[in-house]
């Protein structure tokens, strides 16, 4: 629906987005050139109960996020009327249950990277029905995806699968979390793009599917209404903000990045490097299956609204690299190498090249093309010779390395060959990084000038809703670059690292098992 000012009333001059990260919760507000005006972000505690079991309180979630976005709006001196629509985007499938009459969760959330179902999807695939949630949902079955933790939480927090079924609990993706207490409860939603990573969506009906709710045995009366990535779903509770603000955007954090990189035409792709590092590339208004055991998942489905009338959902092809940024983050909180996430690419410069350290970051076990939950991290090529300057370029690598192995098999999943990569995120600001990235693939990568396009797609979402941008060709015109890393690795250097990857990677898998 279309947003109408009577004489006199203040026109809105921002899109306010809600970044909801793996680490730290961040507000956004945008305007309408498409400029970040103020930023606000809080880090909050990564809980490991034990080895490959990672959480959040999701109370401590709600309390950072919406205390950023308090401060951004007192930042620039703006109401509730300045701001045209709250765009959200989130870490995905984290995985929230909650009370619905007291508005608190029953247990910890269980964040994307914990590995605790591991047992439980091998059981499911020795029981031979991976096929049917590759062929439904897009999706491999693997720890990562909400489906086997809400099964998990269901089974294990007391009494929780009989008040389900009674009705008394929600789940939700960290963006239903979000809606739910931005609406004090009014609102249990979530969008499109969300719904496929949970291993309950048909990609085909856009709807929960009954066959894949029963294989994991999931309740429907815990599940929030699927609605349109872009369109006005709910309003804010008056209290927070001083008046209500339209939420007109949701999105999972990969897909709001695709779109705010503009990769609207099929074939374009980016890649984030953030906590993980995702590679999504865009395949149009139609699923496709992947031969190289990368998934298939929903992008984005405009809603009607007053400027233009519903379009069709666009479809991504996705690879997932779960420890991309956050090895970075090791460095500095576990090994105490660095003590700032800064200070890594000065510290790696001081060497040409690792000296032979390969680090495999598979601490939460390895995502595309592997899919081994058991892999551990390694470190190999060990000298008396290696410094912290060598570890750090090999970390470095590690994230570029990974990245590698994810284009390669998309690249064998495509139509035609990819003849750019744009990138965003944190550690897309690594001049180090992005030059090792393009000769590893051997195609440009481009940096666009504003980086934090997770933020940028989800506002882009919720102004389109509302009128506050035209349309795609209006948001695709704002894109620009900042700078276009070409390749200069000859053919034959790139090929043998590689292949030093891949054995390394090899010494890892299965270690855990």
């Amino acid at each position: 629906m279309g947003i109408h000012f009577e004489s006199g009333q203040t026109m809105p001059r921002y899109v306010l987005a809600f970044d909801q990260g793996t680490t730290s919760s961040r507000a956004i507000a945008f305007d309408r050139a498409g400029r970040a005006v103020a930023t606000a972000q809080q880090e909050f505690r990564q809980i490991f109960p034990q080895p490959g079991w990672v959480e959040h309180d999701a109370t401590e979630i709600w309390h950072t996020q919406l205390a950023c976005a308090q401060d951004v709006l007192r930042r620039i001196g703006a109401s509730a009327a300045d701001v045209a629509a709250i765009g959200v985007t989130n870490q995905r499938e984290t995985t929230v249950m909650w009370d619905r009459a007291t508005s608190r969760p029953i247990a910890h959330a269980i964040v994307w990277q914990d590995r605790r179902t591991a047992d439980a999807c091998a059981a499911l695939r020795e029981r031979g029905i991976e096929e049917v949630f590759m062929r439904k949902a897009g999706l491999l079955l693997d720890p990562y995806f909400s489906g086997t933790k809400l099964a998990w939480l269901l089974d294990h927090v007391p009494g929780a699968r009989a008040r389900a079924e009674r009705g008394e609990l929600a789940f939700g993706t960290i963006d239903s979390w979000i809606v739910w207490n931005l609406t004090g409860g009014r609102a249990h939603v979530t969008d499109v793009s969300n719904a496929s990573r949970t291993l309950l969506f048909n990609l085909h009906t856009l709807d929960w599917d009954d066959e894949l709710l029963r294989l994991l045995d999931v309740p429907r009366a815990l599940l929030p209404r699927v609605v349109a990535s872009s369109g006005t779903v709910a309003a804010t509770d008056p209290s927070l903000f001083g008046g209500q603000i339209a939420i007109a955007g949701i999105a999972g954090d990969q897909q709001a990045a695709t779109f705010g990189q503009a990769c609207f035409t099929p074939g374009m792709a980016k890649n984030t490097y953030g906590t993980g590092c995702f590679m999504t590339m865009n395949l149009g208004d139609a699923p496709q299956p992947s031969s190289a055991r990368l998934l298939t998942t929903l992008g984005w489905h405009l809603g009607d609204t007053a400027s233009h009338s519903a379009a069709p959902a666009t479809f991504l092809r996705e690879g997932s690299v779960f420890v991309g940024g956050a090895v970075v983050q090791w460095l500095r909180d576990g090994l105490g190498l660095i003590e700032s996430s800064d200070e890594i690419e000065a510290l790696a410069r001081q060497v040409p090249d690792s000296g032979g350290v390969i680090l495999v970051p598979a601490f939460t076990g390895l995502g595309s093309p592997h899919w081994d939950p058991h892999a551990r991290g390694s470190m190999i090529g060990l000298t008396r010779g290696t410094t912290r300057a060598h570890v750090a370029r090999a970390a470095l690598e590690s994230i570029a390395f990974q990245s590698a192995e994810l284009l390669h098999a998309m690249q064998r999943d495509a139509a035609s060959p990819l003849t750019e990569l744009r990138v965003d995120g944190g550690a897309a600001r690594n001049d180090l990084l992005l030059q090792f990235q393009a000769d590893l693939i051997g195609v440009p990568v481009v940096r666009p000038v504003m980086t934090e396009t997770t933020a940028l797609g989800a506002a882009y979402l919720a102004g389109l809703a509302v009128g506050f941008w035209s349309g795609l060709p209006e948001i695709a015109a704002q894109w620009k670059m900042d700078r276009r890393f070409e390749p200069r690795m000859p053919q034959s250097t790139r090929d043998a690292l590689l292949g030093d990857w891949l054995r390394a990677v090899e010494c890892s898998r299965g270690w855990a098992q």
